[in-house]
């Protein structure tokens, strides 16, 4: 299927974690994976999970005003704890916790309901499953994404006790629990994780695939159903070097997926700001996450920044969504965004300019030169150039009352679809 566009025009996407796991702040099914807690302790948390405050509207709300145009909800993460109320064998908040219910059709609706795709996280891995550490991955050295795998009760099996009965039951489990997903709350995008544990034969991709595109034709997976995914998904920190193809940075606003109170080390607004033009202007989207209290509730701390980036994503509207990548590197000190029709350039400038922006390579005439939420035209002119090579662009600096406070953009109006010089100018 080709890629739907709904997804890169849409560039800012909100992640949920939330989980078991936020009723302690302990690391989402990690904690008892790597021996922080017990499993008994971790699982302990199931009696604490309430969701009482939860109101998926609320989020959606929320989300709206970040400037998000879809977001991911952890339905199940490696823990095993479906966040809605399946039928399969395994653990669910809805028979397992004094939450009670399904939490993901009131999610689904409620993104749809003020114009949100929705995509529903889920990890191939299950680390409580008792079927699940029955088979090895067959490289020695690490799974798929190169992470050693094999020497984990939760995921592996003793050398020579492999039981591919009991496998073949964990795949049907997982293939119905997607079908699930799929048929009851038809997302428009599915995120799935821990696909380094097994390689792909192993996990039936290719079935899976197969399978949930015969009950959702238009859905996006991610690269993490191998090499049947549509897109790639970096982590943590803009690619210097933008993977081919669509791609989405997976992004936390502190340093934790899902809550964790001792963690206070929170991105200012102004460095979301630049995550997201950086990740924008390098042609991706960026998925910011935030972690749920237990009871359903995001902290002020979290929401607070998800406003301030919505309100700076409001103001410069024209130059995130629709665009494509911009200027490549060592045409414009910062990150650039080009409009669907390539004839409008949009240049971000993070500090306030002093004197002039200018612009090298460009071998279109500018006819307009604005400040980006203000309207103020500025100044501009071109020096030098000689035959092929174009002069240098200068553009007047935006008048203080003009410069955004996180960061500042100009558009360039071009008199035809963006042409660059990349040569090594006359010999």
């Amino acid at each position: 299927m080709p890629m739907q566009p709904w997804f890169s025009d849409a560039k800012l996407g909100i992640f949920v974690h939330y989980g078991v796991y936020a009723v302690d702040g302990v690391p989402e099914s990690w904690a008892f994976y790597d021996g922080r807690v017990s499993r008994e302790q971790y699982f302990g948390q199931l009696a604490g999970f309430t969701a009482a405050r939860y109101d998926p509207d609320a989020w959606a709300r929320l989300f709206a005003r970040a400037g998000a145009r879809y977001a991911v909800l952890t339905a199940r993460h490696h823990d095993g704890v479906a966040l809605w109320d399946t039928a399969q064998q395994g653990l669910s908040v809805a028979r397992d916790t004094p939450a009670g219910r399904d939490l993901v059709g009131g999610y689904a609706d409620a993104l749809r309901a003020h114009g949100l795709r929705v995509g529903l996280y889920y990890s191939h891995s299950d680390w409580s499953h008792p079927d699940y550490a029955t088979v090895r991955h067959p490289s020695p050295a690490g799974g798929t994404a190169g992470i050693p795998v094999n020497d984990s009760r939760f995921s592996a099996p003793e050398q020579g006790a492999e039981d591919p009965a009991a496998w073949r039951r964990y795949l049907a489990y997982r293939d119905a629990q997607v079908r699930e997903l799929t048929t009851r709350y038809r997302p428009d995008l599915l995120w799935f994780d821990g696909e380094w544990e097994r390689s792909a034969e192993q996990w039936g991709i290719d079935a899976l695939a197969d399978d949930i595109l015969a009950v959702t034709p238009q859905a996006v997976l991610n690269a993490r159903m191998l090499h049947r995914g549509d897109y790639a998904t970096p982590e943590q920190g803009v690619p210097l070097v933008a993977p081919d193809g669509p791609w989405e940075l997976c992004l936390t606003v502190n340093d934790s997926w899902g809550f964790q109170p001792q963690d206070h080390r929170h991105k200012s607004v102004g460095q979301l700001v630049r995550y997201l033009a950086e990740t924008v202007g390098a042609g991706g989207n960026l998925l910011l996450d935030v972690g749920p209290r237990e009871d359903g509730t995001i902290t002020p701390e979290q929401a607070d920044r998800l406003e301030g980036l919505g309100a700076w994503t409001a103001r410069h509207a024209p130059a995130v969504y629709g665009t494509s990548a911009g200027l490549p590197p060592g045409h414009h000190y910062g990150p650039s965004t080009l409009s669907a029709d390539r004839r409008t350039l949009y240049l971000t400038c993070f500090d306030p300019p002093r004197e002039t922006v200018s612009v090298r390579g460009l071998r279109n005439a500018v006819r307009r030169a604005t400040v980006l939420g203000t309207g103020t035209e500025v100044g501009h002119h071109v020096t030098g150039g000689l035959h092929d090579v174009p002069g240098v662009l200068w553009i007047d600096a935006p008048a203080p009352r003009d410069v955004d406070p996180y960061a500042t953009v100009l558009a360039l109006e071009l008199d035809g679809e963006l042409e660059l010089y990349r040569g090594t100018g006359r010999d």
